[in-house]
């Protein structure tokens, strides 16, 4: 599909087009996003990601790149729902062929696409293995801070993929639905005191009441 380049690493590791994402990375001509992805593991001039949104952002990058090659421009927002239209757990098979379909039709291989998406565990070890990255530990409340970003551009992203979902669906006259907002409330029930809590509200507070009984 693409040229592949032979990168060499410091010291003793491995080039990195022996990993899945290091050959990916190159096949598709995404230079610099190998050190992307560690500035962003590491918050050296990001925030701090988790490795399940690095591979998001990974296989956001290797569809976009796909759909541009393909001769489509894709909208803002379109290829993260795209792709979760192809990867999502809750979408039905119907709308996912439908989407399929649509990326089939102007000219993106799917199959040859999605099996060069990467997981998480993929991304770890292509970080530690093959570009020697670490991470220093944490203090708690920087961990409550990135826990609380995390969770924010979750429901902002939920949100907007339910959406785009609607919208699609309406547009092919699958629904019939007028003017409508989605709304998430993510909420955390404790059993223990029997109290439910907005889940940044109980991160930001430091936890239930529990203690206080």
């Amino acid at each position: 599909m693409y040229p592949m380049a032979e990168h060499t690493d410091d010291g003793n590791r491995p080039p990195e087009t022996r990993s899945k994402v290091g050959r990916v990375i190159a096949e598709y001509g995404l230079d610099g996003l190998g050190a992307e992805l560690e500035e962003r593991w590491l918050g050296d001039g990001y925030e701090r990601q988790s490795l399940r949104d690095l591979a998001d952002l990974f296989n956001h990058r290797v569809l976009r790149r796909a759909m541009l090659d393909a001769g489509m421009d894709p909208l803002e927002g379109e290829v993260e729902n795209a792709y979760d239209l192809l990867t999502g757990d809750d979408v039905t098979e119907g709308v996912r062929t439908q989407a399929r379909n649509r990326l089939e039709r102007s000219g993106v291989e799917v199959e040859s696409l999605q099996s060069d998406f990467v997981s998480h565990q993929a991304i770890h070890t292509y970080l530690r293995k093959y570009r020697g990255a670490e991470q220093a530990e944490e203090e708690a409340g920087d961990r409550i801070e990135r826990t609380v970003s995390t969770v924010r551009r979750l429901e902002s992203r939920t949100v907007a993929v339910v959406e785009n979902s609607l919208q699609t669906l309406r547009n092919a006259g699958t629904i019939s639905i007028g003017s409508f907002d989605v709304l998430v409330d993510v909420r955390v029930f404790c059993s223990d005191c029997g109290r439910q809590y907005d889940v940044v509200d109980l991160l930001e507070r430091g936890g239930c009441d529990c203690e206080d009984d």
